[in-house]
């Protein structure tokens, strides 16, 4: 037998309790009941902090996927850079007009593939596997993975 209790709630509350009870099919008592019954439960505490545990992995997770993409960015532009300027040689001051010009138009067409290839949904990232084997790793003489020797 439940003992009868009366309670006061401000009108936004009771319409929120109402709402919940319509969409749920349960009546306000059994919403109030099952709220207050999750307020003094004593494992409501630790069902909060394993939600918030859950959020924080997520978001800890996201967290590092971002910094691996972003390292593979910078890795990726810096070993560009390098091979760039490895094998283009300086221009003659006469050549530097004409190579801007071709040079913007290069970059227009750059522009361009970049765009398509976004719009289809292709990323650079999508092709590098999520995890790098520990069996390869980077040489640094010229940048070609190699095999890891085994260490002593």
């Amino acid at each position: 037998m439940k003992n009868r209790m009366n309670v006061y709630f401000p009108p936004d509350l009771l319409r929120q309790i109402g709402d919940l009870a319509d969409r749920k099919g349960l009546s306000r008592s059994a919403i109030v009941e099952a709220a207050v019954a999750s307020f003094l439960s004593p494992d409501g505490d630790d069902r909060r902090e394993a939600a918030f545990a859950r959020r924080l992995d997520r978001q800890s997770r996201q967290l590092q996927r971002l910094e691996r993409n972003v390292g593979i960015s910078i890795e990726t532009l810096a070993l560009f850079i390098r091979f760039w300027l490895t094998i283009t040689p300086p221009l003659p001051n006469d050549a530097q007009a004409s190579a801007q010009a071709k040079g913007r138009e290069r970059y227009e067409g750059f522009i361009e593939a970049l765009g398509r290839r976004l719009a289809k949904g292709q990323s650079l990232l999508q092709e590098i596997p999520e995890d790098i084997g520990p069996g390869t790793e980077t040489d640094a003489k010229n940048d070609s993975p190699r095999e890891a020797s085994p260490d002593p």
